[in-house]
């Protein structure tokens, strides 16, 4: 029931939450499993397969470091092993810039301005892209692609200064900086050129010039203009009494989605409720038949299934700094889902897990034949009920994980499975299935804000 504290509309604060992504998924998984899909088959006698894959991955990851280390989160991709190992937030943590250890908050609220931006740039760039680290000499340190290298040069964007409006103070981010950038200066800085492409960089730039208005039309979330203003906002809401301050996931989700709703762009809107942001939530065609095929009462939005992918990747990985910098315990409550993203999707269809029910698609999703990869766009049906059957899917993969390992849930997490397994193994498969490109088994057409 709307509120005069809360005024958002039931049916939207639904899609919003994270309860509704896995409700709605589970939903669409279950037609397609009982091949009432459009586009898609299950094949269950596959399903141990891909637990073993992703077992044999956790293993001997876990061989080398404690599960307990293990998290998902974009802190990771600022760390490369080759040709030497470089872990660039253990370099920020030194950097006489950085505010002092005996300030836990305010380091954890530093990582969390570097981090927001760089998951907001962390969609995919496409198979060509490439980003060379060089040192003050000019010499190559490091270069590569994808999510990793997109993280090294967000990094060298925030010690710079890229993100910060404030002279000689560059290790921060504020909305005058943001709603100052351009595609060009991303473009400069991604050393992007008519050689080495880069796919929606008009996407990101949009995203971070909305996340400055965004982050300026709220000061009662974060006073000054940064992301991480956010960390003092939430200190009234710590539940204290034991050896860990303790905030409420459902808590840091709400606030965090209602900084961010602004920024996302209108891919999907209630009639009802046109000026409500849903965010990452898609039109199912198949699940609003579903309804009706049972004769089931329609409800406003009840064909529509929400992944919040770039949320939720946002939210796994500032929940690190803030259990492991400032110190305070997240309770997780329903918890998070899996990412449906192509890495976790792709896992499921290299692995045939999931196949492409035949002539579901027309001869204008496969550009260079129906030998070659589809092509579609992230609102496609097809990407639709893909995304929704991953989420489920990693569920399962978890589960079947963890009885083969004989852990439990608590011991192996699904953060855990998710950074040690499905992630690495979708890229891996990738990498067997297509040596020349390391692509996803479905191009997806990316506009910078998804994926």
């Amino acid at each position: 029931m709307t509120t005069t504290a809360d005024p958002t509309p039931p049916v939207v604060a639904y899609l919003r939450s994270l309860v509704a992504v896995r409700e709605r998924s589970k939903q669409v998984f279950d037609l397609v499993v009982r091949n009432k899909g459009d586009y898609w088959i299950w094949h269950p006698d596959k399903l141990q397969t891909v637990v073993d894959f992703c077992a044999g991955l956790l293993e001997t990851i876990s061989s080398r470091h404690r599960l307990t280390s293990l998290a998902h989160c974009r802190k990771n991709h600022f760390v490369t092993q080759t040709p030497t190992p470089i872990d660039r937030i253990a370099q920020l943590l030194k950097n006489p810039k950085f505010p002092p250890a005996d300030k836990p908050v305010e380091r954890a609220a530093t990582l969390i301005d570097l981090y927001i931006v760089s998951v907001l740039l962390d969609a995919g760039a496409g198979n060509t892209w490439k980003y060379t680290e060089r040192d003050a000499n000019g010499k190559v340190v490091w270069e590569g692609g994808r999510s990793e290298a997109l993280a090294v040069a967000s990094y060298h964007m925030f010690i710079d200064g890229v993100f910060s409006a404030v002279p000689g103070d560059p290790l921060r981010v504020d909305a005058k900086a943001l709603k100052a950038l351009t595609p060009a200066v991303l473009a400069e800085q991604f050393q992007v050129t008519a050689t080495n492409p880069m796919s929606g960089l008009e996407g990101r730039a949009n995203l971070l010039i909305q996340l400055g208005g965004a982050l300026e039309a709220r000061p009662d979330i974060v006073k000054s203009g940064r992301p991480g203003d956010i960390l003092y906002y939430l200190q009234p809401t710590l539940k204290t009494g034991g050896p860990q301050p303790v905030l409420s996931l459902v808590t840091f989700w709400d606030t965090l989605f209602s900084l961010l709703a602004p920024i996302w762009p209108s891919r999907t809107t209630l009639p009802e409720y046109p000026n409500e942001v849903l965010g990452d939530v898609w039109y199912c065609p198949s699940l609003g038949r579903s309804h009706d095929a049972i004769g089931d009462q329609r409800f406003e939005g009840d064909a529509l299934v929400p992944f919040h992918k770039l949320t939720q990747w946002l939210c796994y990985s500032l929940l690190e700094p803030i259990e492991s910098v400032a110190g305070w315990r997240v309770d997780p409550g329903p918890g998070q889902t899996g990412l449906p993203e192509y890495r976790n999707g792709g896992l499921l269809v290299d692995h045939e897990l999931l196949t492409i029910r035949p002539d579901s698609l027309p001869n204008g999703a496969y550009p260079n034949g129906r030998d070659g990869l589809p092509v579609l766009a992230p609102g496609h049906p097809a990407v639709v009920e893909w995304r929704a059957v991953t989420v489920i899917a990693l569920d399962k993969i978890h589960q079947g994980i963890c009885e083969k390992l004989g852990l439990t849930p608590d011991q192996l997490n699904l953060a855990q499975v998710l950074e040690a397994s499905t992630w690495k193994g979708g890229r891996e498969i990738a990498k067997l299935k297509r040596p020349e490109s390391g692509g996803p088994p479905i191009e997806i057409i990316s506009d910078g804000t998804v994926f």
